[in-house]
């Protein structure tokens, strides 16, 4: 039996109760980290792109950084693919699993080639990415991989239609908003430019507000604990991101849109 064999038989030994029960309280668990990031964040700016600091550890190219702190939540859902099993073989499963790969194919594999001159990533900063991308690459993986059951209608059901349409348009938003800020600045321009177009005449987090809405058509379509937990997690965590690139930007830019609100449009 080779290394894949072996892993994939390790996975079966502990399927179960146990690590259901170890599913649903990881989930807790993420809820959890969400709110208290977003209550340590209205104190301690997140160290990363323009509030990049030594203080955080030695700054990494962010390139790589980005590859490697974002490949666990691809590799490992495949990994669990690649093992199959009867829960994976209903097409709901593989659907929405589907979709969760999708995104980190984008965010680990064509995202960081995109960036133009990103700021170093401190080390700090590029381990807690790179520890919530293996517990959250697991828990969705193996829930959709192993756990979440479906009735034959799923695919027709509105629950699922409407979370995948809203997971394709929060993606679609989340693109787009990031090609926006890549245009910012024309070749050998240097310094910060208040953006514009699409969702950013609404929300200065027009990127976070994207995938806010990925994130919870992605919970309506999967209806599970652990998709859930997730899309709260980052609203949460994004959205106290959202509001300290918003102040950032009122306190830069004296003609800042005053009617742009932080990451909800029109709301917050």
């Amino acid at each position: 039996m080779g290394p894949g064999g072996a892993m994939c038989a390790f996975w079966r030994r502990v399927s179960g109760p146990e690590e259901r029960r170890l599913q649903e309280l990881l989930s807790y668990g993420l809820v959890a980290l969400g709110a208290v990031s977003a209550l340590l964040l209205r104190f301690i700016p997140m160290p990363y792109g323009r509030y990049s600091s030594r203080r955080f550890g030695w700054l990494l190219p962010a390139r790589p950084a980005w590859v490697l702190q974002e490949l666990p939540s691809l590799l490992i859902p495949l990994g669990f693919a690649a093992c199959g099993g009867a829960v994976l073989a209903a097409w709901a499963n593989r659907l929405l699993l589907g979709c969760f790969v999708v995104h980190y194919a984008h965010r680990a594999l064509i995202f960081p080639l995109l960036i133009r001159e990103g700021k170093p990533t401190p080390f700090f900063t590029f381990m807690l990415a790179l520890l919530f991308c293996v517990y959250n690459g697991y828990l969705q993986g193996r829930s959709l991989s192993n756990y979440a059951i479906y009735p034959s209608g799923w695919l027709k059901d509105p629950c699922f239609i409407t979370g995948v349409i809203g997971w394709l348009i929060g993606m679609a938003i989340n693109i787009h908003s990031d090609h926006i800020l890549r245009n910012l600045r024309k070749p050998g321009e240097t310094g910060y430019k208040i953006p514009r177009g699409g969702m950013f005449e609404y929300v200065s987090g027009a990127n976070f507000f994207g995938e806010i809405v990925e994130w919870f058509g992605f919970a309506l379509a999967c209806c599970t604990i652990e998709s859930l937990s997730f899309a709260l997690c980052t609203l949460f965590i994004l959205g106290s991101r959202a509001k300290q690139h918003h102040q950032w930007y009122l306190e830069k830019f004296e003609d800042y849109p005053k009617n742009r609100k932080i990451v909800i449009p029109f709301m917050y």
